[in-house]
Protein backbone atom coordinates (compact mmCIF):
# COMPACT_ATOMS: atom_id res chain seq x y z
CA UNK A 1 0.00 0.00 0.00
CA UNK A 2 0.98 3.63 -0.41
CA UNK A 3 0.52 6.07 2.45
CA UNK A 4 0.47 9.84 2.88
CA UNK A 5 0.89 11.24 6.39
CA UNK A 6 0.10 14.91 7.03
CA UNK A 7 1.69 16.59 10.03
CA UNK A 8 1.49 20.12 11.41
CA UNK A 9 4.15 20.81 14.02
CA UNK A 10 2.43 22.25 17.08
CA UNK A 11 4.53 21.06 20.02
CA UNK A 12 8.07 21.67 18.70
CA UNK A 13 9.10 17.99 18.40
CA UNK A 14 6.21 15.88 19.69
CA UNK A 15 3.97 15.87 16.61
CA UNK A 16 6.77 15.40 14.13
CA UNK A 17 8.49 12.93 16.46
CA UNK A 18 5.47 10.62 16.34
CA UNK A 19 4.85 11.10 12.61
CA UNK A 20 8.48 10.51 11.65
CA UNK A 21 8.73 7.35 13.73
CA UNK A 22 5.46 6.10 12.21
CA UNK A 23 6.41 6.90 8.61
CA UNK A 24 9.82 5.31 8.97
CA UNK A 25 8.45 2.18 10.61
CA UNK A 26 5.73 1.74 7.99
CA UNK A 27 8.41 1.72 5.31
CA UNK A 28 11.21 -0.19 7.03
CA UNK A 29 9.18 -2.89 8.77
CA UNK A 30 6.07 -3.22 6.58
CA UNK A 31 7.54 -2.27 3.19
CA UNK A 32 4.91 0.44 2.68
CA UNK A 33 5.52 3.42 0.40
CA UNK A 34 5.19 6.54 2.52
CA UNK A 35 5.04 10.27 1.86
CA UNK A 36 5.29 12.54 4.90
CA UNK A 37 3.94 16.08 4.49
CA UNK A 38 5.37 18.42 7.13
CA UNK A 39 4.80 22.15 7.57
CA UNK A 40 7.90 22.88 9.71
CA UNK A 41 11.11 21.39 8.36
CA UNK A 42 13.25 23.43 10.77
CA UNK A 43 11.72 21.71 13.81
CA UNK A 44 11.94 18.39 11.97
CA UNK A 45 15.65 19.05 11.44
CA UNK A 46 16.31 18.93 15.18
CA UNK A 47 15.52 15.20 15.31
CA UNK A 48 16.44 14.01 11.81
CA UNK A 49 18.89 15.16 9.08
CA UNK A 50 16.35 16.84 6.80
CA UNK A 51 17.09 19.89 4.66
CA UNK A 52 14.95 22.86 5.66
CA UNK A 53 15.08 24.39 2.15
CA UNK A 54 13.98 21.31 0.18
CA UNK A 55 10.51 21.02 -1.31
CA UNK A 56 10.96 17.25 -1.53
CA UNK A 57 13.61 14.86 -0.23
CA UNK A 58 14.09 11.19 0.54
CA UNK A 59 15.23 10.01 3.97
CA UNK A 60 15.44 6.36 5.05
CA UNK A 61 13.10 5.44 2.20
CA UNK A 62 10.42 7.97 3.18
CA UNK A 63 9.48 10.76 0.76
CA UNK A 64 9.32 14.02 2.71
CA UNK A 65 7.44 17.00 1.27
CA UNK A 66 7.21 20.55 2.58
CA UNK A 67 3.57 21.38 3.36
CA UNK A 68 3.63 25.17 3.10
CA UNK A 69 0.87 27.65 2.29
CA UNK A 70 1.41 27.47 -1.48
CA UNK A 71 1.65 23.68 -1.63
CA UNK A 72 -1.20 21.81 -3.28
CA UNK A 73 -0.89 18.18 -2.14
CA UNK A 74 -2.90 15.79 -4.28
CA UNK A 75 -1.47 12.34 -3.57
CA UNK A 76 -3.01 9.16 -4.92
CA UNK A 77 -2.14 7.22 -1.76
CA UNK A 78 -4.16 4.19 -0.69
CA UNK A 79 -4.13 5.42 2.91
CA UNK A 80 -4.18 9.06 4.00
CA UNK A 81 -3.49 10.03 7.61
CA UNK A 82 -4.20 13.42 9.10
CA UNK A 83 -2.16 13.36 12.27
CA UNK A 84 -3.74 14.86 15.37
CA UNK A 85 -6.69 16.40 13.51
CA UNK A 86 -4.41 18.64 11.43
CA UNK A 87 -7.11 18.96 8.67
CA UNK A 88 -6.26 17.80 5.16
CA UNK A 89 -5.83 20.48 2.49
CA UNK A 90 -8.69 20.95 0.04
CA UNK A 91 -6.49 19.79 -2.86
CA UNK A 92 -5.89 16.46 -1.14
CA UNK A 93 -9.59 15.91 -0.41
CA UNK A 94 -10.46 16.68 -4.04
CA UNK A 95 -7.88 14.16 -5.25
CA UNK A 96 -9.26 11.53 -2.88
CA UNK A 97 -12.81 12.06 -4.14
CA UNK A 98 -11.62 11.71 -7.74
CA UNK A 99 -10.09 8.28 -7.13
CA UNK A 100 -11.74 5.24 -8.69
CA UNK A 101 -10.82 3.26 -5.57
CA UNK A 102 -11.67 5.21 -2.44
CA UNK A 103 -8.63 5.61 -0.18
CA UNK A 104 -8.71 4.95 3.54
CA UNK A 105 -8.81 8.24 5.42
CA UNK A 106 -7.59 8.06 9.02
CA UNK A 107 -7.50 10.70 11.72
CA UNK A 108 -4.67 9.58 13.98
CA UNK A 109 -5.76 10.92 17.34
CA UNK A 110 -3.80 12.01 20.39
CA UNK A 111 -2.80 9.34 22.85
CA UNK A 112 -5.11 8.84 25.83
CA UNK A 113 -5.74 6.29 28.58
CA UNK A 114 -9.35 7.37 29.09
CA UNK A 115 -11.93 4.57 28.93
CA UNK A 116 -14.06 6.25 26.23
CA UNK A 117 -11.21 5.87 23.72
CA UNK A 118 -11.93 2.14 23.37
CA UNK A 119 -15.52 2.72 22.24
CA UNK A 120 -14.49 5.44 19.74
CA UNK A 121 -11.48 3.63 18.25
CA UNK A 122 -12.15 2.83 14.58
CA UNK A 123 -15.36 4.89 14.47
CA UNK A 124 -16.44 5.98 10.98
CA UNK A 125 -17.47 9.52 10.04
CA UNK A 126 -18.96 10.07 6.52
CA UNK A 127 -17.39 13.14 4.89
CA UNK A 128 -19.42 13.46 1.69
CA UNK A 129 -18.39 12.75 -1.87
CA UNK A 130 -17.98 9.06 -1.11
CA UNK A 131 -15.30 9.57 1.55
CA UNK A 132 -15.31 8.23 5.09
CA UNK A 133 -12.92 9.26 7.83
CA UNK A 134 -11.99 6.76 10.53
CA UNK A 135 -10.79 7.77 13.98
CA UNK A 136 -7.77 5.77 15.09
CA UNK A 137 -6.83 6.06 18.75
CA UNK A 138 -3.46 5.04 20.12
CA UNK A 139 -3.81 3.68 23.63
CA UNK A 140 -2.71 1.49 26.49
CA UNK A 141 -5.50 -1.08 26.53
CA UNK A 142 -6.86 -3.86 24.30
CA UNK A 143 -9.31 -2.37 21.82
CA UNK A 144 -7.10 0.63 21.03
CA UNK A 145 -4.36 1.13 18.44
CA UNK A 146 -1.49 0.59 20.89
CA UNK A 147 1.66 2.74 20.77
CA UNK A 148 4.65 3.02 18.47
CA UNK A 149 7.29 0.35 19.04
CA UNK A 150 9.77 -0.38 16.25
CA UNK A 151 11.23 -3.87 16.20
CA UNK A 152 14.77 -2.58 15.83
CA UNK A 153 14.28 -0.34 18.87
CA UNK A 154 12.97 -3.23 20.97
CA UNK A 155 15.92 -5.39 19.91
CA UNK A 156 18.43 -2.65 20.69
CA UNK A 157 16.80 -2.01 24.06
CA UNK A 158 17.01 -5.71 24.95
CA UNK A 159 20.72 -5.73 24.08
CA UNK A 160 21.55 -2.54 26.04
CA UNK A 161 24.04 -3.21 28.85
CA UNK A 162 25.47 -1.41 31.85
CA UNK A 163 28.65 -0.95 29.82
CA UNK A 164 26.61 0.71 27.07
CA UNK A 165 25.06 3.02 29.66
CA UNK A 166 28.44 4.03 31.03
CA UNK A 167 29.81 4.63 27.53
CA UNK A 168 26.87 6.80 26.49
CA UNK A 169 26.97 8.88 29.67
CA UNK A 170 30.75 9.27 29.45
CA UNK A 171 30.30 10.48 25.88
CA UNK A 172 28.02 13.21 27.23
CA UNK A 173 30.71 14.27 29.68
CA UNK A 174 29.28 12.56 32.76
CA UNK A 175 32.14 11.91 35.16
CA UNK A 176 30.31 9.47 37.46
CA UNK A 177 27.85 7.33 35.45
CA UNK A 178 27.49 4.94 38.41
CA UNK A 179 25.44 7.34 40.58
CA UNK A 180 21.70 8.08 40.39
CA UNK A 181 21.08 9.65 37.00
CA UNK A 182 18.00 11.59 35.88
CA UNK A 183 16.99 13.12 32.56
CA UNK A 184 14.80 16.24 32.49
CA UNK A 185 12.79 17.05 29.36
CA UNK A 186 9.81 19.24 30.22
CA UNK A 187 7.72 22.23 29.32
CA UNK A 188 8.23 25.44 31.28
CA UNK A 189 7.48 24.48 34.87
CA UNK A 190 7.93 26.38 38.12
CA UNK A 191 8.28 23.03 39.90
CA UNK A 192 11.74 22.68 38.33
CA UNK A 193 13.13 25.02 40.98
CA UNK A 194 11.49 22.90 43.70
CA UNK A 195 12.97 19.72 42.25
CA UNK A 196 16.47 21.14 42.04
CA UNK A 197 16.19 22.53 45.55
CA UNK A 198 15.13 19.15 46.94
CA UNK A 199 17.84 17.32 44.99
CA UNK A 200 20.45 19.64 46.45
CA UNK A 201 19.06 19.33 49.97
CA UNK A 202 19.11 15.54 49.80
CA UNK A 203 22.90 15.48 49.74
CA UNK A 204 22.84 12.45 47.44
CA UNK A 205 25.22 12.59 44.47
CA UNK A 206 22.95 12.87 41.42
CA UNK A 207 23.46 13.46 37.70
CA UNK A 208 20.75 15.62 36.09
CA UNK A 209 20.87 15.52 32.29
CA UNK A 210 18.93 18.35 30.67
CA UNK A 211 18.37 18.21 26.89
CA UNK A 212 18.18 21.54 25.08
CA UNK A 213 14.62 22.80 25.23
CA UNK A 214 12.03 24.91 26.95
CA UNK A 215 12.95 23.88 30.52
CA UNK A 216 16.61 24.84 30.28
CA UNK A 217 16.27 28.55 31.25
CA UNK A 218 14.42 27.56 34.42
CA UNK A 219 17.14 25.07 35.32
CA UNK A 220 19.71 27.83 34.88
CA UNK A 221 17.66 30.23 37.02
CA UNK A 222 17.22 27.62 39.75
CA UNK A 223 20.98 27.36 40.23
CA UNK A 224 21.66 31.07 39.75
CA UNK A 225 23.38 30.54 36.44
CA UNK A 226 22.87 32.99 33.59
CA UNK A 227 22.67 30.56 30.69
CA UNK A 228 23.44 26.93 30.02
CA UNK A 229 24.92 25.78 26.73
CA UNK A 230 25.18 22.32 25.13
CA UNK A 231 27.89 20.19 26.69
CA UNK A 232 28.15 22.34 29.82
CA UNK A 233 28.59 20.80 33.28
CA UNK A 234 27.71 22.69 36.43
CA UNK A 235 28.08 21.18 39.91
CA UNK A 236 25.95 22.56 42.73
CA UNK A 237 26.56 20.77 46.03
CA UNK A 238 26.27 17.06 45.19
CA UNK A 239 24.08 17.76 42.14
CA UNK A 240 25.80 17.54 38.74
CA UNK A 241 23.88 19.22 35.93
CA UNK A 242 24.80 18.33 32.36
CA UNK A 243 23.33 20.15 29.38
CA UNK A 244 22.69 17.68 26.57
CA UNK A 245 22.50 18.79 22.91
CA UNK A 246 19.48 17.80 20.83
CA UNK A 247 19.89 14.14 19.99
CA UNK A 248 18.67 12.06 17.05
CA UNK A 249 15.70 9.91 18.05
CA UNK A 250 17.63 6.67 18.49
CA UNK A 251 20.19 8.42 20.68
CA UNK A 252 17.45 9.92 22.83
CA UNK A 253 16.05 6.40 23.28
CA UNK A 254 19.49 5.30 24.49
CA UNK A 255 19.60 8.23 26.91
CA UNK A 256 16.27 7.11 28.38
CA UNK A 257 17.58 3.54 28.72
CA UNK A 258 20.61 4.91 30.59
CA UNK A 259 18.82 6.94 33.27
CA UNK A 260 17.30 5.76 36.53
CA UNK A 261 14.38 8.19 36.19
CA UNK A 262 13.22 10.19 33.17
CA UNK A 263 11.18 13.37 33.27
CA UNK A 264 9.39 13.53 29.92
CA UNK A 265 6.72 15.62 28.24
CA UNK A 266 3.98 15.53 25.62
CA UNK A 267 3.43 12.26 23.77
CA UNK A 268 6.54 11.08 21.94
CA UNK A 269 9.05 11.14 24.81
CA UNK A 270 6.31 9.90 27.16
CA UNK A 271 5.89 6.69 25.13
CA UNK A 272 9.63 6.25 24.66
CA UNK A 273 10.15 6.49 28.41
CA UNK A 274 7.69 3.65 28.92
CA UNK A 275 9.61 1.50 26.45
CA UNK A 276 12.79 2.34 28.36
CA UNK A 277 11.56 0.17 31.25
CA UNK A 278 12.60 2.75 33.82
CA UNK A 279 10.55 5.02 36.12
CA UNK A 280 9.37 8.27 34.56
CA UNK A 281 7.47 11.45 35.40
CA UNK A 282 5.13 12.83 32.74
CA UNK A 283 4.61 16.53 32.05
CA UNK A 284 1.41 16.43 30.02
CA UNK A 285 0.66 19.22 27.55
CA UNK A 286 -1.38 21.75 29.57
CA UNK A 287 -4.93 22.58 28.48
CA UNK A 288 -7.45 25.21 29.54
CA UNK A 289 -9.46 24.58 32.71
CA UNK A 290 -6.99 21.83 33.72
CA UNK A 291 -8.66 19.42 31.29
CA UNK A 292 -5.30 17.69 30.91
CA UNK A 293 -5.47 16.47 34.49
CA UNK A 294 -8.33 14.13 33.57
CA UNK A 295 -6.06 12.49 31.00
CA UNK A 296 -3.16 12.43 33.44
CA UNK A 297 -5.17 10.71 36.16
CA UNK A 298 -6.67 8.25 33.67
CA UNK A 299 -3.16 7.12 32.79
CA UNK A 300 -2.08 6.96 36.44
CA UNK A 301 -5.13 4.80 37.20
CA UNK A 302 -4.22 2.35 34.46
CA UNK A 303 -0.46 2.45 35.04
CA UNK A 304 -0.67 1.77 38.78
CA UNK A 305 -3.65 -0.58 38.71
CA UNK A 306 -1.62 -3.49 40.10
CA UNK A 307 0.58 -1.47 42.44
CA UNK A 308 0.33 -1.40 46.24
CA UNK A 309 -1.94 1.52 47.19
CA UNK A 310 0.78 3.42 49.04
CA UNK A 311 3.19 3.28 46.10
CA UNK A 312 0.46 4.38 43.69
CA UNK A 313 -0.35 7.35 45.91
CA UNK A 314 3.27 8.51 45.99
CA UNK A 315 3.42 8.49 42.19
CA UNK A 316 0.02 10.16 41.75
CA UNK A 317 0.86 12.93 44.22
CA UNK A 318 4.21 13.67 42.58
CA UNK A 319 2.84 13.64 39.03
CA UNK A 320 -0.02 15.99 39.96
CA UNK A 321 2.30 18.31 41.87
CA UNK A 322 4.77 18.36 38.97
CA UNK A 323 2.02 19.25 36.50
CA UNK A 324 0.57 21.89 38.83
CA UNK A 325 3.94 23.56 39.12
CA UNK A 326 4.85 23.12 42.79
CA UNK A 327 6.37 20.25 44.79
CA UNK A 328 5.74 20.09 48.53
CA UNK A 329 8.73 19.70 50.88
CA UNK A 330 9.96 16.12 51.04
CA UNK A 331 8.18 15.02 47.88
CA UNK A 332 11.37 14.13 46.02
CA UNK A 333 12.50 11.97 48.96
CA UNK A 334 9.28 9.94 48.78
CA UNK A 335 9.64 9.42 45.03
CA UNK A 336 13.33 8.57 45.39
CA UNK A 337 12.49 5.87 47.94
CA UNK A 338 10.01 4.35 45.48
CA UNK A 339 12.55 3.93 42.64
CA UNK A 340 13.79 0.39 43.43
CA UNK A 341 10.33 -1.24 43.40
CA UNK A 342 9.12 1.12 40.65
CA UNK A 343 11.85 -0.28 38.41
CA UNK A 344 10.11 -3.67 38.54
CA UNK A 345 6.71 -2.11 37.90
CA UNK A 346 8.12 -0.29 34.85
CA UNK A 347 9.41 -3.53 33.33
CA UNK A 348 6.04 -5.21 33.80
CA UNK A 349 4.22 -2.25 32.25
CA UNK A 350 6.50 -2.24 29.20
CA UNK A 351 5.76 -5.93 28.63
CA UNK A 352 2.03 -5.15 28.71
CA UNK A 353 2.51 -2.47 26.06
CA UNK A 354 4.42 -4.90 23.85
CA UNK A 355 1.56 -7.39 24.11
CA UNK A 356 -0.88 -4.88 22.56
CA UNK A 357 0.92 -4.91 19.23
CA UNK A 358 2.51 -1.74 17.88
CA UNK A 359 0.67 1.23 16.44
CA UNK A 360 2.16 0.95 12.93
CA UNK A 361 1.28 -2.72 12.63
CA UNK A 362 -2.23 -2.10 13.92
CA UNK A 363 -2.69 0.70 11.39
CA UNK A 364 -1.62 -1.61 8.56
CA UNK A 365 -4.08 -4.29 9.66
CA UNK A 366 -6.92 -1.77 9.96
CA UNK A 367 -6.23 -0.22 6.55
CA UNK A 368 -6.18 -3.61 4.85
CA UNK A 369 -9.63 -4.45 6.20
CA UNK A 370 -11.03 -1.22 4.77
CA UNK A 371 -9.42 -1.60 1.35
CA UNK A 372 -10.93 -5.01 0.68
Amino acid sequence: MSWSVFCRVVDNYGDIGVCWRLARQLHLEYDEQVTLWVDDLVAFGHIAPVRADAEEQLLEGVRICHWHAAAQPADDADVVIEAFACELPASQKAAMRARSVTPVWLNLEYLSAEDWVISCHGMASPQGGGLTKYFFFPGFAPGTGGVLAEQRMLAARAAWTTQDRFALLAGLGVARPDITTLSLFAYENSAIADLIGQLRASGEPVNLLVPMGRALPQVAAAIGHGTLTPGQHVQVDALNIYTVPMLPQHRYDQLLWSCDLNFVRGEDSFVRAQHAMHPSVWHIYPQDDAAHEIKLEAFVDRYTRHWPAQDAQVLRAFWLAWNRGALVPGQWALLRALLPQWQGYARTWSARLDALGNLAGNLVKFAKTKLK
